[in-house]
């Protein structure tokens, strides 16, 4: 029997899954880094923990199955999107990696809009250039670094630093490429439009290929690092939310994800290319080849938990560590306490910003009609029920785009909390099913390289084969309408907000000068 290696490089750590030829897990291990915020609005990792981290949950992963490296028939690859690694011709990292939840880009944006002209932009990659994607961070090195600048020789995303590392190639596949700003969205290419006009070499871009492809193989020096056997091949993999789509069975029209991890991800996969005409979701390639999908992004969501239990639920992780719990357990436990909309209480989950449908770097996280009457577990649940509004948000979006919605699938760590799940039913209407399968990216990867490996005969038949739905919560009616009137309260609260936003970032620059 052979086996499958999926490697994710997440913005928190990276994980390695091993699974076998049905698609069963054997093993997983992840291994945890830093995030550094050097500056307001910045958001940098150094790309060699990302590697170091790889290495570490690859042999940890292979120790723990007892499984042989030279078992392996295929690695697949993702990873947080539009992060920027810069490196020179020695292939050394030049200085920290952009992520992308860095705000700093705004102007970098407006000019690029300017330079190559929006309707040019909008054509060729189907999506405004935002503060997060690739090419608007190579401009601000440009424009701030100008001796790192003058160094780069190569521009990579997260995954495809990683896939460097293990294979000697520089590659990159379409679902990752997408969100760049570089890339022609409808023909799954490099757009020559947007390197030319913004004087960007495309010998910094690596080779694009489509999710199953094989990009290299193991080279002896990664072999030695990873317990891997040399030349074994590594596919093109995909972004995370593409390949966690793949993971979670997106791979048809009519079947959409919720993907609650440190962002908030609504994916619905789509056949041929279709936008939101006010441009405020991402249309991309998905990682199946010849199709693309749409995703409403918000930036905070399973972050605006992790927030408030870092930094105000201390007694909580106290009891839990005494129980032997996850602190979340407990936080939800006091939530289920509060009643629906919280007693008035609303949290506008913008912790870092946000990106749909309110594209803005300056929006900030809000506790609204905070009184002395609320608890703490007014506050979790209020978390709760505002990032389910924040993602309700993009459902009606999708919908108005005339995607169609049969079915939703909830992953990632918001899925393991029932009553968040709950939660995120009601608010949205939409039954929040759970899969035998909740592993995310990681399965996804490994499902790509499976079809690479010969396994199966294409993405669609891994997912048919490996996948199904084992859990679906029921639509409260009563409790749908009572949430969709506190959502349209919800709603109203960024546009009377957005002028303030502004001037409180202006402020915070003025003061931090």
């Amino acid at each position: 029997m052979g086996y499958l290696l999926g490697i994710d490089v997440g913005t928190t750590s990276t994980r390695a899954l091993l699974i076998a030829e049905d698609g069963t897990v054997v093993a997983s291990h992840a291994t945890d880094y830093p995030l550094s915020t050097p500056r307001p609005n910045w958001a940098e990792q150094d790309p060699l923990d990302w590697w170091a981290a790889a290495c570490e949950s690859t042999r940890a992963a292979l120790v723990h199955s007892g499984v042989d490296g030279g078992e392996v028939a295929a690695v697949g690859l993702s990873g947080q999107m539009h992060g920027s690694v810069f490196l020179d011709g020695n292939d050394e990292v030049i200085r920290p990696a952009i992520l992308w939840c860095d705000q700093r880009t705004m102007r970098q944006c407006a000019a690029i809009t300017e330079t190559v002209g929006e309707r040019d932009v909008i054509a060729e990659t189907l999506n405004p250039v935002l503060t997060g994607f690739t090419a608007p961070k190579i401009i601000w090195l440009r424009d701030e670094e100008p001796r790192n600048y003058a160094r780069v020789r190569r521009v990579l995303l997260p995954k495809d630093y990683v896939r460097l590392r293990l294979t000697g190639e520089y590659a990159t596949e379409v679902s990752d490429a997408s969100g760049t700003s570089l890339l022609n969205v409808p023909e799954r290419r490099w757009s020559d439009l947007m390197l030319d006009r913004l004087e960007i070499p495309r010998e910094w871009l690596p080779e694009v290929y489509e999710s199953p492809e094989v990009t290299g193989t193991i080279s002896s020096q990664a072999a030695a690092e990873t317990g891997l056997a040399a030349g074994t091949p590594v596919v093109g993999g995909g972004g995370d939310q593409a390949a966690g789509a793949v993971g979670n069975g997106i791979v048809r029209s009519g079947v959409v994800s919720v993907s609650t991890g440190t962002s908030g991800v609504v994916f619905a996969h789509l056949e041929e290319p279709v936008m939101d005409e006010k441009l405020r979701t991402h249309t991309f390639c998905h990682a199946v080849p010849g199709k693309w999908h749409v995703m409403g992004v918000m930036l905070s969501a399973g972050g605006s938990l992790r927030w408030m239990r870092d930094t105000l639920c201390g007694a909580e992780m106290e009891v839990a560590r005494g129980l032997g719990m996850d602190p979340y357990e407990v936080m939800t436990g006091e939530a289920a306490g509060a009643p629906i909309g919280s007693e008035g209480l609303i949290f506008l989950p913008y912790l870092t910003g946000e990106r749909v449908p309110h594209p803005d770097p300056n929006a900030r996280g809000v506790f609204f009609g905070l009184s002395l009457r609320h608890s703490k577990a007014h506050m979790i649940r209020a978390v709760l029920e505002g990032v389910a509004y924040g993602l309700r948000d993009s459902f009606e979006i999708i919908e108005a785009m005339g995607v169609g919605i049969a079915e939703v699938r909830a992953s990632g760590g918001g899925a393991r909390s029932e009553l968040w799940r709950q939660i995120q039913t009601d608010v949205t209407g939409y039954p929040h099913s759970t899969v035998n399968v909740d592993e995310g990216p990681a399965y996804g990867a490994a499902l790509l390289a499976a079809v690479a490996a010969g396994t199966f005969g294409s993405v669609e038949d891994a997912c048919a084969t490996t996948i199904r739905v084992v859990d679906a919560p029921v639509v409260d009616a009563d409790d749908h309408a009572l949430y969709t009137r506190w959502h349209r309260l919800y709603q109203q609260l960024y546009p009377r907000l957005e002028g303030q936003f502004a001037a409180a970032a202006k402020l915070v620059e003025e003061s931090s000068q």
